[in-house]
Parts: C-alpha cells; sequence; structure tokens
C-alpha cells in the first residue's frame, strides 16, 4: 500500500477534530489556526512543517516523525512528545502554551523555546545541549537527570532544579535567576 504524500500545501481554519488529518507524509506544509485537539496524529510523518495558531493539546504522537518542525502561537497541552519517532526529531517552539508537555529521554540538543509556558513540563532525562529558553515560564517544570550543559536560561524565569541531580556544566543563568538553583537547600537570601 503506497503512503499519501503532502507537499507544500497551507492548510488554514481546518478542525481536524471532525475530518480526521489524511494519514501520510506532510513535506513543507503549514497549518494556520487549525483545531487538532485531542486527535490522533500517531504514525505521520512531517517535514519541515509549520503549526502556527494551533491547538494541539492532548493529542496523540506515537511513532510520529516530526523533523525541522515550528510551532507557533500553539497550545501543546499534555502532549507526550517522548512517544514520538525519535530518529531526526527536530523541534522549535515560539510563544507556545506547552504546559504538562512531556519531553522524557528525548534528544532535543539546540531547541529553542522563545517566549513559551511550559508549567510542568516534564524534561526527565532529555538531552537540552545548547538548548535556548528565551523568555520562558518554566514554573514547577521538573528537571531531573537532564543535560542542560550549555543550555541559556538567562531570560527565562520561575525554574528551580537540582544541580547535582543535572548536568549543568556552562549553562547559563541570570543573577537572579541563579535562585532557583538553590532552593532544595532551603537558604534565606536577600
Amino acid at each position: 500500500m503506497s503512503r499519501l504524500t503532502i507537499e507544500n500545501k497551507v492548510f488554514e481554519k481546518m478542525d481536524f477534530t471532525i475530518n480526521r488529518l489524511a494519514r501520510g507524509e506532510y513535506n513543507n506544509c503549514v497549518f494556520k489556526n487549525c483545531n487538532f485537539y485531542n486527535s490522533d496524529l500517531s504514525n505521520l510523518v512531517f517535514r519541515q512543517c509549520s503549526f502556527d495558531g494551533c491547538d494541539l493539546s492532548l493529542s496523540a504522537f506515537r511513532y510520529t516523525t516530526l523533523n525541522d518542525i515550528k510551532f507557533i502561537n500553539c497550545k501543546l497541552l499534555g502532549v507526550q512528545f517522548s512517544e514520538c519517532n525519535d530518529f531526526l526529531l527536530s523541534l522549535g517552539f515560539e510563544n507556545c502554551i506547552l504546559n504538562m508537555a512531556i519531553f522524557f529521554k528525548l534528544k532535543l540538543k539546540k531547541t529553542y523555546f522563545k517566549s513559551c509556558c511550559l508549567h510542568e513540563a516534564d524534561f526527565t532525562e532529555t538531552d537540552l545541549t545548547n538548548s535556548m529558553f528565551e523568555d520562558c515560564d518554566l514554573q514547577r517544570t521538573i528537571f531531573y537527570n537532564t543535560n542542560i550543559e550549555k543550555a541559556d536560561f538567562r531570560t527565562s524565569y520561575n525554574y528551580s532544579f537540582d544541580p547535582e541531580r543535572n548536568r549543568i556544566k556552562k549553562a547559563r543563568f541570570s543573577r537572579f535567576g541563579v535562585i532557583g538553583l538553590l532552593e532544595k537547600y532551603q537558604i534565606e537570601i536577600e
């Protein structure tokens, strides 16, 4: 059975909760203001695509290929990115809501998060080497056995993690943000 291939197509204001996205490969496609809420996007292939203003909250991405994908102004509440096909996984996020998203054990080197809300997201055992967190809210985000070497958190806030349980060599923090690294010691800084 041949697989459907869709290239260079713009999908705008479509509700994929009513009409499911066709199974296949999507190359260089744009999804603008589409609704994927609680959709099953498993086993699909997306290459060099962008999602702008879309709601992908609670969508399933089991074995989905996400290669060079940009999410802009999207809601991605509770998305389990850890279920994606990790081969050539490449993502970028700008002005997205990623609350409770799960990135467990993924290799996300050089991933860009800009102006994102990541409340209670899970980066346990994730490789975030050289990643950029620009102006992100990381309240109650989990970093455990995470590699954040050379990652940049200088403009982000509300993060808290244990430097003894994460690899942080050459990670960058602001003077005020570094307090989140000392939280476990329950010290008072004035």
